[in-house]
């Protein structure tokens, strides 16, 4: 099989790239399992740090000659998960639509030509949400987005469901709930703060927390979404039917929950300073802090078992085990 990841240099498609380089195989059309034999990373920008086994493709996606070379007639899988975080896309309109909806247009439209109904994997969000939410999503609930990121995820959604019910792809939109806990260092999105306020403790620095300690959050771990993503991909067409988009079970927990499990693990709560932020509160609180998820699980997608878990996923795999002691930083 040859495979794209789009967004192939970010943290998500870099996890994503060492996950299937160490399974080697997904399953084809036919059902049965078949040999990644080339992983094809594509990213705006140069890789930083490259996955051994993955080949590496830098440019815009909207440049002909890149999307050409990115998607062949031989690619038979592409996880699109190139995009503007969401406050970017808020501050930046023009550049949240060319990133979040018109790449993914383009790359349909190249899938198409290429032929064959190549199945394309893309990661939605909560975002899509937020006017009208009920206390419990559900898989009916619609999407009434209030923000630029928000309806350029839910137009993507939509295309990708239109593409494959006229058959050009084999399509799944998956909604990710907040990733926590994500390495490296805060970035543009709202939702940066939820794994700041475990991520910098447990690495001896500051953070700042800009929601109230109450704020309830639907989050999943690293791994249960590179998991969802790779579980989207090898479930087959009729587990979808009509309906190609569905939302990644996950947990729920507060922000004073997340603080609690960070002293349990060792780090330290006094390094969180709790200072609100009505913008980063007005995004956040559009966002569904409980999601009812029977369909997707029947399908076989699963959930982190508590935050607990998830702390000392990120401790395993991005502290070689254990936090720095308090104080040393």
């Amino acid at each position: 099989m040859r495979v794209v990841i789009t967004g192939g240099s970010g943290f998500l498609g870099s996890a994503l790239a060492r996950a299937l380089i160490s399974r080697g195989f997904l399953r084809g059309r036919s059902g049965k399992r078949e040999e990644i034999r080339e992983l094809v990373a594509v990213d705006v920008e140069p890789a930083r740090e490259s996955v051994r086994g993955a080949t590496y493709l830098s440019g815009d996606l909207l440049d002909s000659e890149i999307l050409a070379a990115a998607i062949t007639s031989d690619t038979d899988s592409v996880f699109h998960l190139a995009a503007v975080v969401s406050a970017a896309a808020e501050v930046d309109f023009d550049l949240g639509m060319r990133v979040n909806f018109d790449v993914t247009r383009a790359l349909i439209g190249q899938l198409r030509v290429c032929g064959g109904q190549p199945r394309l994997i893309f990661p939605s969000s909560l975002a899509i949400f937020g006017a009208m939410i009920p206390e419990v999503v559900t898989a009916r609930t619609a999407a009434f987005p209030l923000s630029s990121y928000g309806t350029q995820k839910a137009m993507a959604e939509l295309l990708i469901n239109d593409a494959s019910r006229k058959g050009f792809i084999d399509g799944r939109a998956i909604r990710l709930p907040t990733i926590v806990v994500r390495p490296g260092k805060p970035n543009r999105a709202a939702s940066s703060f939820a794994s700041s306020i475990l991520r910098e403790p447990l690495g001896g620095q500051q953070a700042v927390c800009p929601v109230a300690r109450e704020t309830a959050l639907w989050i999943a771990s690293p791994r249960a979404a590179v998991a969802g993503l790779i579980h989207a991909h090898e479930t087959v067409p009729e587990q979808w039917g009509d309906v190609r988009i569905a939302n990644l079970p996950g947990i729920t927990v507060t922000v004073n929950e997340m603080v609690e499990a960070l002293r349990r693990s060792g780090g330290d709560p006094g390094l969180i300073r709790f200072e609100r932020d009505p913008a980063v509160e007005r995004i956040v609180c559009t966002w569904p802090p409980r999601i009812e998820t029977e369909r997707e699980r029947s399908m076989g997608f699963s959930a982190d078992r508590g935050i607990d878990e998830i702390v000392r996923g990120y401790i395993e795999d991005y502290l070689d085990g254990r936090p720095v002691a308090k104080g040393t930083k």
